[in-house]
């Protein structure tokens, strides 16, 4: 029989003190099942039905003693077997301070199912308890008549609250000397605020504990209030240090399993002071209150997804503010500026002229596909480095690092951070002058790389023509791009692709960056005996600062060289085919087809379907990356939906106003710069 069909009668002519542990324990769980069966929803219209059926299982214990006794010779049993103390001091946390072991923990916890045959009542509570209890349980703690105190007394161990005291005094050792580890650690108390550390807090938990712990013992409640009241100054004291973690980490880096283990830190002493609570005042309503946080710790410990989401929230902040301050170079705010971007754009589009005629030779090479894709990578890699190292710009690098940089002036401008609500219309306009800036920028960067790639590979092949009699690339390469490049084809869909590796190469980029910072490789260039001997005091300096201010570029530009390279390949591999379709690069090989081909190529539809195409890449290009990145600085940043929906209605109405603006600067261009508050 299933457990949900079980009714009041036979559930309590089942109820054996005799019966052995895994029999009670299912017997526990039957009756919790019973007590939700037919839903949460209120039975008179106020009360949930587990809270009537609680009053109707107690009333019905009132009038039979038989079912009375068996039903507390069950509990009683049931206390003196289970270990309680496992429950308060472990449950939801990971027994290893570390994101990989709590991971595992939760993988087991989903997949491999649970058994009453237990002890450990860490391990039968969630048998015995489900996410959705919390509705009634905290109903329960409404509840204006006995209820509460009525099954508080039916559950209470023999010998009244002795037990419970030492369990519960026993859960505050453990988590005192798991919170005492945590802050001796090396990688956390160096991270920590020296100036917090000063008394010691850490240090001084486990004499206050056992102090607390024998006034509590010999009834002294005076000296076990004075007791307690340091013990709670020191709790805060030690998430004061722990919090001070996290701004250590965002100016040297993020480590996960650091992040992980402050926030179990955290929680291991919020746990301590609710124990605190309830040993202070033993009364139903405490010892509920404590019920209600397990569930709900319970809940939120079973999701694999919040675990990653809240661990890895940190790291994408991070990797997100790196990514802002790289992207504040690429927005333009004044006319010079939109000037200079178009000179940088034009440098970077003749480099990948030269890049695209190069993919052509190594085409020509006949190479397998991998070697095929590598070398193309590794030529895409180079020029994408070389632009940076001429201090030129590729126009779909923006929108993945811009991103990040918009969020960051939304997070510190926006009104939900504190600021009065009469100042939301101004700060709405800002963020909009903000975007039309962006915009802008990203198509001077466009245009530049275009305007001078495509005459520049037109001179190439002209060039050629001129030496060897014949274009670099012929005609049969010219029929192969008409046929690939054309908007009636894939292309679109494979320049949304590509949107999402140039987003990937700005993670890779920000991660990079992370890395380098949190191994401290800046200073160990500066500073290390074997590199200085080596390289000399000054040089080794030198080179500290330059990888410092580099190592996020190099990251995303040969990152993304290599993925434009090799993921179509590997795709390939497992039969998807998927290719990129990179803006310069695709106006760069339509000149190509042009000067293999000539004018005549003018006359042909193909041609100016190619055309087309360009400018649907462009925009996919950047506005795919541009919204995979926005939408990770939103996360990152906590800001909410609703504020977006706002933005967006608000940049629709300066599209409609001034449409211009998004392509061309204004004419006193300092009118669009967003004051910095």
């Amino acid at each position: 029989m299933a457990p949900a069909t079980w009714d009041l009668t036979a559930l309590l002519n089942a109820a054996d003190p005799r019966a052995s542990l895994p029999e009670r324990h299912l017997w526990l769980a039957r009756l919790m099942e019973w007590l939700r069966h037919g839903g949460q929803a209120a039975g008179d219209g106020v009360t949930p039905r587990p809270v009537l059926r609680l009053r109707r299982l107690l009333q019905v214990l009132d009038e039979h003693p038989v079912h009375r006794n068996a039903v507390q010779g069950l509990l009683q049993a049931f206390w003196r077997e289970i270990d309680i103390t496992a429950l308060f001091a472990e449950f939801g946390f990971s027994p290893r301070l570390a994101l990989g072991s709590a991971l595992r923990q939760r993988l087991r916890a989903r997949l491999l199912p649970g058994t009453p045959a237990t002890q450990d009542l860490a391990a039968l509570f969630p048998l015995l308890f489900e996410d959705g209890d919390l509705g009634w349980l905290a109903a329960l703690d409404d509840t204006a008549d006995a209820t509460l105190e009525r099954t508080a007394q039916l559950l209470s161990p023999a010998g009244g609250t002795s037990p419970w005291r030492e369990a519960l005094l026993e859960a505050m050792d453990h988590l005192v000397s798991a919170v005492r580890a945590a802050g001796f650690s090396t990688p956390m108390r160096l991270r920590m605020d020296g100036k917090l550390l000063a008394n010691d807090p850490f240090g001084q938990l486990d004499k206050t504990t056992d102090r607390f712990a024998a006034a509590l013992r010999t009834d002294d409640s005076a000296v076990a209030a004075q007791q307690a009241l340091y013990l709670r100054a020191l709790l805060d004291a030690c998430r004061q240090a722990t919090r001070s973690i996290f701004g250590h980490l965002e100016e040297h880096g993020v480590s996960v399993d650091i992040v992980f283990e402050a926030r179990q830190l955290r929680g291991r002493t919020l746990r301590i002071e609710q124990l605190l609570d309830l040993l202070l005042a033993p009364t139903a309503r405490e010892a509920l209150r404590l019920l209600i946080e397990l569930v709900e710790l319970q809940a939120r410990s079973r999701s694999i997804r919040a675990l990653l989401g809240r661990h890895y929230s940190l790291l994408a902040r991070v990797v997100a503010e790196r990514s802002a301050e790289t992207g504040e170079h690429y927005i333009t705010r004044t006319r010079a500026e939109y000037r200079d971007m178009l000179a940088r754009a034009a440098g970077g589009g003749a480099v990948i002229a030269g890049t695209t005629m190069l993919k052509f030779g190594l085409a020509a090479l006949g190479l397998t596909a991998f070697w095929s894709g590598f070398w193309a990578g590794a030529n895409y890699a180079l020029s994408f480095v070389l632009i940076m190292l001429l201090h030129w710009t590729v126009a779909t690098k923006q929108p993945a690092m811009t991103a990040p940089a918009l969020a960051a002036r939304l997070h510190t401008s926006h009104p939900s951070h504190g600021d009065a609500d009469d100042d939301e219309p101004a700060r709405v306009e800002n963020f909009v002058d903000e975007v039309t800036n962006l915009v802008r920028s990203q198509v001077a960067g466009i245009v530049g790389n275009v305007a001078l790639c495509v005459p520049v590979v037109l001179l190439l092949q002209w060039l050629g023509a001129q030496a060897f009699g014949a274009p670099p690339i012929g005609q049969e390469h010219a029929v192969h791009i008409l046929d690939s490049l054309s908007l009636l084809g894939p292309s679109a869909l494979f320049a949304a692709f590509t949107g999402v590796l140039l987003f990937a190469s700005s993670l890779i980029a920000g991660w990079a960056e992370n890395w380098f910072v949190l191994n401290r490789l800046d200073s160990a260039i500066a500073w290390n005996p074997r590199i200085v001997a080596r390289l000399g005091s000054a040089r080794a300096q030198r080179w500290s600062r330059w990888w410092r201010e580099n190592v996020s570029a190099l990251a995303a530009n040969v990152s993304l060289g290599m993925m434009l390279g090799l993921v179509p390949v590997v795709f390939a591999f497992f039969g998807i085919g998927l290719d990129v379709r990179h803006v310069t690069l695709s106006a760069g090989q339509l000149a190509a087809a042009l000067g293999a081909e000539g004018a005549i190529l003018l006359h042909e539809p193909a041609f100016w379907w190619c055309v087309a195409a360009i400018p649907v890449i462009g925009a996919l290009n950047l506005g795919v990356s541009f919204w995979l990145a926005y939408t990770v600085a939103l996360r990152s940043r906590g800001i909410a939906v609703r504020q977006r929906a706002t933005l967006v209605a608000a940049i629709r109405r300066r599209m409609w106003r001034a449409p211009l603006s998004f392509l061309l600067p204004t004419r006193d261009g300092a009118a669009d710069a967003v004051s910095t508050p």
